[in-house]
């Protein structure tokens, strides 16, 4: 038997090591976070991405009681840029919550993680992924593909 393994691999940073570009980003999120609808779950979630042209495009997370008809914050932003600029490249996004939390802990969903992956394909090359839990350390992905190791693809 073969086995297939893959590592995970994230650079863990104060938000003050941060380049001035991604300090934006994380803000935006953090902005976007603010005005998430979240009576159920009072888990606020707020995304950003950077498209190549230097615009963010921002998200919350948009609950609602017909459950599972929201949306998670990384959907809403990465459909809106798509929706908004189709055809410009993503290439940054950031995902953080108010709450604190470990940052392990705290990851996009299945569902996110096709959606990302999939913008990833489109570009053509990675988007740069930013994760932060209330005011803690970031995580820093330089993809979003290996949060999602075994693809789905249509062939």
């Amino acid at each position: 038997m073969k086995q297939l393994k893959r590592e995970f691999m994230v650079d863990v940073t104060a938000v003050s090591e941060l380049s001035a570009a991604d300090q934006t980003l994380l803000e935006a999120a953090h902005e976007a976070a603010k005005v998430a609808y979240a009576p159920y779950s009072n888990f606020r979630v707020g995304a950003a991405v950077r498209l190549a042209s230097g615009k963010i495009v921002k998200g919350s997370n948009q609950e609602n009681m017909a459950y599972p008809s929201g949306l998670c914050a990384e959907r809403v932003a990465f459909f809106a840029a798509g929706a908004q600029f189709p055809g410009e490249r993503i290439e940054a996004a950031a995902v953080v919550t108010d709450r604190e939390m470990p940052a392990v802990d705290f990851s996009p969903c299945g569902g996110c993680r096709q959606v990302m992956l999939e913008s990833e394909n489109r570009n053509g090359q990675s988007i740069r992924f930013l994760m932060q839990p209330g005011s803690g350390e970031v995580l820093i992905s330089p993809n979003v593909s290996q949060f999602l190791p075994l693809t789905f693809r249509l062939p």
